[in-house]
């Protein structure tokens, strides 16, 4: 306490003196929203217009100008510290430094605030997902990298401490990976999840390669919302149900026993299958989580392309056929081509750890900073 109000006292004594503009100490890392909300910003002017009118009641109200103006004290209050650092006391000189750093965080968390009182949240942001890997061009290599992918994210899952149940798993011969599905469960997990589909692209030299030479494959992600019993209903009369043997490896166990099932929406011809487990019904349990994961996932497409029709979103339409991120092994790079942001060490990347998160959160960001643009376009 004592410690503070020497620090007030001294701000006020250095504001007086009126020693100069004190250097500005703001939160870097993220600089398309920092741009934003910079003093006289465009998110800055918008809030203050937010305040200065009754309009502030339509925009998360109360809660928004308190946090506005809270921020402002402290941006205040950080300035005022900041010049406390020329000063010949040394004592003073190390109080103001803890005191930046603490007000540093404070603003940090202020900003957050703001953004998450601003842009408003999906409606799949708190749901499960159900995750589908499929391999595109470049023949063995292809299914190789989507086994790598696939491996990532069940690494990522355990990594956030989510759920993760694989549905299908379909190897090739040398053991890469086909086709896959899981189903992934956890706190925002489609949130943290969802810019991660489309097309992924490999570029090195293959194990089968024996000149050395380069190559390209491409792997598909696609990442579907699990709807709640509230968010989909399907009408039993509506489905087909089909048993069969399975196929492909899986030993005697499976191929002797009708345990696959296929399940058909008659209305849309959407198909789901399943025959990973032994038991019929765990298989029918897993097809029917896929097929009404389908279905939710075209409704929303439906919902979306009707809200902006009018825009093109700059972070991606998290379609299949989006070339989203380029894995470069020779230049140790991956590079996501939506944010232009490289990371370099393709292994640690690969492990599905910090590295992962840390693109993950950047697209979360950026898509953040396009939300707002577009509610400051509409506002101002």
């Amino acid at each position: 306490m004592r410690s503070r109000l020497l620090l007030s006292v001294a701000r006020c004594l250095r504001t007086r003196r009126a020693l100069g503009p004190a250097r500005r100490h703001l939160s870097c890392g993220r600089p398309p929203l920092e741009e934003l909300l910079a003093r006289g910003g465009p998110l800055r002017t918008f809030l203050e217009r937010q305040a200065a009118s009754d309009s502030r009641l339509q925009v998360r109200g109360p809660e928004l100008l308190a946090a506005a103006t809270l921020l402002r004290e402290k941006e205040q209050e950080l300035r005022e510290t900041e010049q406390l650092l020329r000063d010949e006391n040394e004592d003073l000189r190390k109080l103001a430094e803890n005191e930046i750093t603490s007000c540093q965080k404070e603003i940090a968390q202020l900003k957050h605030q703001i953004i998450l009182l601003l842009v408003p949240s999906e409606e799949t942001d708190e749901n499960d997902l159900i995750l589908e890997v499929t391999a595109g061009v470049g023949g063995q290599e292809a299914m190789l990298f989507t086994s790598e992918i696939f491996d990532m994210y069940q690494q990522y899952a355990a990594f956030k401490r989510w759920h993760f149940e694989t549905l299908e798993y379909f190897p090739s011969e040398i053991g890469g990976l086909r086709h896959a599905s899981a189903s992934i469960g956890g706190p925002e997990a489609y949130k943290h999840m969802k810019f991660e589909g489309g097309v992924h692209r490999v570029q090195r030299v293959p194990k089968t390669e024996k000149q050395g030479r380069i190559h390209t494959s491409t792997m598909t992600v696609a990442i579907l919302p699990q709807p709640t019993e509230i968010n989909l209903v399907i009408n039993p009369k509506d489905l087909r149900i089909d048993t069969k043997r399975a196929s492909g490896a899986g030993g005697q166990h499976v191929n002797t026993t009708d345990s696959a099932v296929r399940v058909v929406h008659l209305p849309t011809g959407v198909v789901s299958e399943c025959q990973q487990e032994r038991s019929q019904l765990k298989n029918r349990e897993m097809a029917m989580k896929k097929l009404r994961a389908k279905l939710y996932s075209m409704h929303l497409e439906e919902e979306t392309s009707k809200r902006y029709s009018a825009r093109k979103i700059q972070i991606g339409t998290k379609g299949r056929s989006e070339k989203i991120r380029t894995y470069n092994f020779p230049q140790n790079r991956v590079t996501d081509h939506r944010i232009n942001k490289s990371l370099h060490d393709l292994e640690t990347f690969l492990q599905g750890e910090h590295l992962l998160d840390d693109l993950v959160q950047s697209l979360k960001d950026y898509a953040d900073y396009e939300s707002l643009v577009e509610i400051i376009s509409r506002k101002l």
